[in-house]
């Protein structure tokens, strides 16, 4: 997925910056407010998404992330982001009946939601400094908040999974104040969608699907889950959840969206 792009009408105050952590690569796009106030927000972002990594990374043995699987910790012992995010993800597994699960063969893995959870809360705390608008790509999966000052609207390239270098949509945010891009699939890191019924990697007719939702942490457990879904039962699901569209597409190259879809095109 591409970064968002907001187009000029004149030149506002820009803040940007790249910073590899999480193993990946979060990029921020700060337009409007007090530089000040942006850059001192901006850095503790950053510092946030490392505290993050140190806590959750499940390639850490010192993680606590790792210590409360092995039993080694409670969850009271743990940093007070640990109980957030899993509760965030007993709702997503509530939600989603099981499709969307922290635990693979046995063992606590919180993986699926952490990044979407990060990037969003960095978005929001950046947002809530006064900037005009604020866009936070992690790892392909996009959190915008607000409008540009003087610039049209945030717009988010969804890539065309069949076809490298094209893509197969532009979300546009107009007309909301908020809006996430999450997109799961087998083209940038192969078949690591897992079936929490068996543990296994999931077998299904689709190559990526493609959530737009209000918060990036639900876009991103839910694109998940309704990719080891299918695209059958994956889209009805979709359907039936609130304020959220999505495309799919099969690995034959069809194409599927939900009804609203459209109305996010742009």
């Amino acid at each position: 997925m591409a970064d968002a792009v907001a187009e000029p009408t004149e030149t506002p105050a820009t803040l940007r910056h790249a910073e590899e952590v999480m193993g990946t690569v979060f990029s921020f796009d700060v337009r409007g407010g007090e530089p000040g106030a942006v850059r001192g927000a901006l850095d503790e972002a950053v510092a946030g998404l490392h505290r993050v990594d140190e806590v959750f990374s499940t390639y850490r043995e010192d993680s606590q992330v790792s210590r409360l699987a092995r039993g080694e910790l409670t969850v009271a012992e743990c940093a007070p982001e640990v109980a957030e995010v899993l509760k965030l993800a007993a709702e997503a597994e509530r939600v989603s009946e099981g499709w969307f699960s922290t635990t693979y063969r046995g063992w606590l893995d919180p993986t699926g939601i952490v990044k979407g959870w990060a990037a969003e809360r960095a978005a929001r705390a950046i947002a809530g400094v006064g900037v005009s608008g604020v866009s936070v790509n992690g790892g392909g999966d996009v959190q915008m908040f607000g409008t540009p000052e003087r610039l049209r609207p945030w717009r988010v390239g969804v890539a065309d999974p069949l076809r490298p270098g094209g893509l197969a949509a532009v979300v546009s945010a107009a007309g909301v104040d908020r809006l996430a891009v999450a997109t799961s699939g087998t083209t940038e890191r192969g078949a690591h969608i897992v079936d929490p019924r068996t543990g296994k990697s999931a077998v299904t007719d689709l190559v990526a699907v493609t959530v737009v939702a209000p918060r990036l942490t639900w876009a991103d457990c839910w694109a998940t889950a309704a990719f080891a879904m299918g695209s059958r039962e994956g889209l009805a699901w979709l359907e039936s959840l609130p304020d959220v569209e999505a495309l799919l597409i099969t690995a034959g190259d069809e194409v599927r969206c939900t009804g609203g879809l459209a109305a996010r095109l742009g």
